[in-house]
């Protein structure tokens, strides 16, 4: 087994996976601590890197785009030292930390393990149930249902609508920002009611605005995390994606096609782009085609319909 801790944590590689564990020293960050140890599968590693510093190295470790929904839920965004795949090295240490990584290299040329993106999940994330306060309520989730209870200082709409309830199948996503002490950060849940307020975080009932303690509010990804690793893949979401845009391609409408067949389809149309298949980009143009093979054929439809 290849093994190296340090006061920032340890890392142990015993051929298949990684098992990560968080340090116990108070200079661990709070998020890390709270995230507990992470085994990650050499299936999930895309790559490790040893880079030396003057007075301290730094372990690193890339994973597969897809592997894992803590890199889902937090698109890159958490700051440095609550980041679990890099590891403080005192200097005096660098040569366990050059075995370790040449110990996981070799490993993945013996497997041949892809570089590709992994089409599941292939970390669980945190377990459940989970629950955090942040400056804005308290947000919960129990593996199906996601609760936020706001605090008293939370803005008057979104007392006055009371606590939030939703299931794993009203969300089409989420998104996260940290609070960054500078910038306040938000925990949105995106459903097909929400999709399109464009409300900002302090207003909106469908997100945390996270603006307080920034160590407590960053404990928010935990729950984006658990959420994240419930909902489908970013691989099936692609595929659907896909499918859907090649329908629409090829979904202008005949000469012959009615006045309501056309609403029906600009309906459908404003579906696809409520729910996430559709960039703006795409909607536009398709629209457009819709309504100029309508405008072609049977003379251009009175209203406007809005996605």
């Amino acid at each position: 087994m290849a093994e190296i801790i340090q006061r920032d944590g340890g890392w142990a590689f015993d051929g298949t996976a990684v098992r990560i564990t968080p340090g116990l020293h108070r200079s661990v960050p709070l998020f890390r601590r709270a995230y507990g140890e992470i085994v990650v599968p050499l299936e999930a590693v895309a790559g490790v890197v040893y880079q030396p510093e003057r007075r301290r190295g730094r372990l690193r470790m890339r994973l597969r785009e897809g592997a894992d929904p803590l890199l889902q839920a937090t698109g890159g965004r958490l700051p440095e030292g609550a980041d679990p795949y890099r590891l403080l090295v005192d200097v005096d240490r660098c040569g366990l930390a050059e075995y370790v990584v040449e110990e996981i290299r070799h490993a993945l040329l013996l497997d041949q393990v892809p570089k590709e993106p992994a089409r599941s999940y292939l970390l669980p994330g945190p377990p459940v149930p989970v629950s955090v306060r942040s400056s804005d309520g308290t947000v919960s989730f129990d593996g199906s249902r996601v609760r936020i209870d706001w605090a008293d200082t939370s803005d008057r709409v979104k007392r006055a609508r009371g606590p939030l309830i939703l299931g794993v199948g009203d969300l089409l996503r989420l998104e996260w920002l940290p609070n960054s002490g500078r910038e306040d950060g938000f925990l949105r849940f995106v459903t097909r009611e929400s999709v399109c307020a464009g409300l900002p975080a302090e207003k909106d009932p469908y997100a945390l605005d996270l603006w307080g303690g920034v160590q407590r509010d960053l404990l928010t990804a935990l729950v984006a995390t658990a959420v994240t690793a419930r909902l489908p893949h970013p691989s099936v979401r692609a595929d659907a994606r896909g499918a859907d845009r090649r329908r629409w391609a090829a979904a202008v409408p005949s000469r012959a096609d009615p006045h309501d067949a056309l609403l029906r389809r600009l309906r459908e149309l404003g579906e696809l782009y409520r729910e996430g298949v559709l960039t703006d980009e795409e909607f536009a143009r398709t629209k457009a085609v819709l309504l100029r093979g309508f405008q072609e054929g049977a003379g251009a439809p009175t209203g406007n319909v809005c996605p």
